[in-house]
């Protein structure tokens, strides 16, 4: 590891594969519904932050796989912190779509 590792976010490129290969998970887009529109990654929810509350009424087990991603990892990396608050055992920052280099929709 080197000395500035610590500072780079995560690979969201290497967490879509780790998504891709978990069976039963869900792929969070915490992102406003405008950008979710603009683009977003093929098969993911859009739950934005602000009615993260919301996210019971889609994944309704605690223990379910979640990916998180957002633009930059900001957005995301709050809302793994609130999630798990809620009881989500199984919740994981992917980071920023702006660094995700895989198929889009739009």
């Amino acid at each position: 590891m080197g000395l500035f590792d610590f500072l780079k976010g995560p690979d969201i490129n290497e967490g879509i594969k780790e998504y891709s290969a978990t069976p039963g998970s869900i792929l969070l887009d915490v992102r406003t519904a405008d950008e979710y529109r603009e683009r977003h990654i093929p098969g993911s929810k859009n739950i934005p932050l602000q009615s993260i509350d919301k996210v019971s009424s889609i994944i309704t087990r605690k223990d379910t796989p979640i990916f998180v991603y957002c633009y930059s990892g900001g957005r995301s990396r709050q809302a793994v912190g609130i999630l798990a608050g809620m009881g989500y055992t199984n919740v994981k920052n992917l980071g920023g779509i702006a660094a995700y280099s895989g198929k889009e929709e739009h």
